[in-house]
């Protein structure tokens, strides 16, 4: 028998030999796991959206699982400290991180050089929640819609004022984006968190700013503030009848998604298993409701669904950080 034969029979031995012993143990993994509590890592302090979304769904994944799932706050240089959490923890399936998109879509926009890259360093597990934002005016505002608030805003170039929660936030890229398709001119105010912008506007400071609903719902139902709009693709369960921009802006979406990624070279049969279960639990009339009253709405999503809407969030609001002529710091 020829020589060369002889070695590709081997080699092609080996090489069947090493994927079914491979299947053998992807099956075992699957099987035991998780044996040991899981961590999801949040890279913001605990009150925030993603931290909020964690903890509601750690919960019920435990249940789940039969094993706890603890949530472990990282926030720090916008992003980086949980990354690097990310980066020293054993790619076993046991380490999760829970955030925002703020992590991948606005910062690689507004910094010039961060120590972690998306595509090289995570991969797309799951998509937990999405959490609209709701253009609210100030009472004295004489506006009484959306369609209203875009005409005085026309009207009166560069006299009305909005607030946000900072210079780069999404507050303050999606009012940026709707200036930008609507040829709007309306003074940017900037704060420091939504804890200083929102009494701004009930003080009657701005004449109206994006922010969450759990934020404002109270000024609502007391006729301190309005809601015209959303930020969203799509009315919310929360509030029907409150229009989105969408509506008048077709393919406007710049509501938070907050999902669920692993590090690069995580089993994907872990992978696989919270994904699922994610799903599951998103599904749960407690978990919808519960999400519901923080104003957040359950999704479940997969990998895919997940990466896809990464790359969404990426492309609109990497041009709404241009719109607002941001320049990117070192």
């Amino acid at each position: 028998m020829n020589f060369n034969n002889i070695f590709r029979r081997r080699v092609l031995q080996s090489v069947v030999l090493a994927v079914a012993a491979a299947s053998v143990g992807s099956a075992a993994f699957a099987q035991a796991y998780p044996n040991r509590s899981i961590k999801f890592i949040v890279p913001y302090s605990a009150g925030g959206l993603p931290d909020t979304v964690a903890r509601i769904y750690a919960q019920r994944l435990g249940d789940r699982l039969g094993q706890p799932v603890v949530v472990d706050n990282k926030p720090g240089a916008n992003g980086v400290v949980a990354a690097q959490a990310m980066a020293a923890s054993p790619k076993d399936g046991y380490t999760f991180l829970v955030t925002d998109g703020s992590m991948f879509s606005i910062n690689p926009s507004l910094y010039k050089t961060i120590s972690y890259d998306y595509k090289r360093d995570f991969v797309p597990v799951s998509l937990a929640a999405r959490a609209p934002l709701y253009l609210a005016v100030h009472p004295k505002t004489p506006a009484n819609n959306l369609r209203e608030l875009i005409a005085l805003a026309k009207a009166k170039p560069g006299t009305l004022t909005y607030g946000s929660s900072g210079i780069g936030s999404t507050h303050h890229l999606s009012m940026e984006a709707m200036k930008a398709a609507l040829s709007l001119d309306i003074t940017h105010i900037p704060f420091k968190g939504t804890g200083q912008s929102v009494p701004a506007l009930i003080g009657g400071q701005v004449e109206m700013l994006f922010s969450a609903l759990p934020s404002l719902s109270g000024f609502v139902k007391s006729g301190q503030v309005r809601l015209v709009g959303s930020n969203s693709g799509k009315r919310s369960a929360q509030e029907p009848n409150v229009p989105t921009i969408a509506e008048v802006i077709p393919g406007f979406d710049f509501a938070p998604i907050v999902g669920v990624l692993a590090s690069t070279g995580t089993p994907q049969a872990a992978m696989d298993r919270i994904s699922a279960e994610m799903a599951f639990v998103a599904k749960q009339p407690e978990t919808i409701q519960i999400l519901s009253n923080a104003g957040i709405e359950a999704i479940g999503g997969s990998a895919i669904d997940y990466a896809r809407a990464i790359a969404d969030e990426n492309e609109r609001l990497g041009k709404a950080v241009q719109a607002a002529g941001i320049k990117q710091q070192e």
